[in-house]
């Protein structure tokens, strides 16, 4: 059925041929037909709008491990180029929350969904191939020998330390390489590079797969300032790309939030704090309560300082 929204095509002094309907059954008798390409157009959309599904939707998520709470009713939803945030205190349910997409942690109530496919309902073994992941644990996996071209060729079949890339897995790598600008690692060994160029390729890893979906677990960790702050130069510009995929970012520090990601989940205790557009919900009142304590908050050019009070004796920087 057309949407009612849908405005009707003028009858009369029209440029547009207006075909008179054939004999149909009553119900139809009074439907009109419109010029075959604003039909066509007006279909694609319906279609479109009917079939988007989000990138991830979790409704009520909850985990129980003996006798814990780990995570509660948690309800989030990111939708086509989002790129969101997962900002928590240590031990605030960040990496359940992960481990439970990627399918590692099983729920006890609730449902989760990524990229339209149900868990329960669906090899989650082969749904992780269509996530990018990058994270520490990934880094202690890669064998010392690995060059910057097979580390990269080895997220086509998602696996680690791959000992026999094929000609067109060859030529996919270094588009990739080039693409993270990294093109100068196709021969460096892994035990020689740096915290940074890891990370860096890890990321090219997780792209071969060309996935709608990218994952970002505390990927600052162990990186220098000055190192830092290339790395996340080289996310926002990431996050630029067009038809690139949605990101989302998991960390405790908000200088490391990059102007272009949009939105925020902050986790408290295993429950969802608060949700939504970063300006909105990024506030010290709500970071104060996410951690635990006063907290001020400062915005230059899109980027975030935040400053913990501690009593009488001045301010340390967080």
């Amino acid at each position: 059925m057309r949407p009612n929204w849908i405005p009707p095509v003028p009858n009369s002094n029209s440029q547009l041929p207006i075909t008179t309907p054939p004999k149909c059954p009553d119900k139809w008798a009074h439907t009109e037909i419109r010029p075959p390409l604003f039909q066509a157009l007006v279909g694609r959309l319906w279609e479109n709008m009917r079939n988007q599904q989000p990138i991830i939707q979790v409704e009520k998520l909850t985990i129980y491990r003996q006798g814990n709470t780990i995570l509660k009713s948690i309800n989030w939803k990111v939708r086509e180029r989002e790129h969101w945030v997962i900002l928590g205190a240590n031990g605030s349910g960040k990496t359940s929350l992960l481990s439970a997409l990627n399918g590692y942690l099983m729920p006890s109530d609730g449902n989760i969904q990524v990229l339209g496919r149900t868990y329960g309902e669906t090899d989650w073994r082969d749904l992780r191939k269509e996530i990018g992941l990058v994270s520490s644990e990934l880094i202690k996996m890669v064998e010392p020998w690995e060059d910057g071209l097979g580390i990269v060729a080895s997220g086509r079949k998602a696996i680690i330390n791959s000992w026999k890339i094929s000609r067109a897995e060859q030529v996919a790598a270094k588009k990739i390489l080039r693409q993270i600008e990294a093109a100068h690692l196709e021969k460096r060994l892994w035990q020689v590079l740096s915290q940074g160029e890891r990370q860096r390729l890890l990321i090219g890893r997780a792209l071969m797969a060309r996935p709608k979906l990218l994952i970002l677990d505390e990927p600052c960790a162990g990186l220098d300032p000055v190192a830092r702050e290339h790395f996340l130069n080289f996310v926002q510009r990431l996050a630029r790309q067009r038809g690139g995929p949605s990101l989302v970012l998991v960390t405790h520090h908000v200088e490391e939030i990059m102007p272009n990601f949009s939105h925020v989940l902050l986790l408290k205790n295993g429950s969802a704090l608060a949700q939504g557009k970063i300006n909105v919900t990024l506030t010290p009142e709500l970071l104060s309560r996410t951690f635990g304590a006063q907290v001020q908050l400062k915005r230059n050019r899109g980027r975030n300082r935040m400053t913990i009070s501690q009593g009488q004796k001045g301010k340390a920087e967080f």
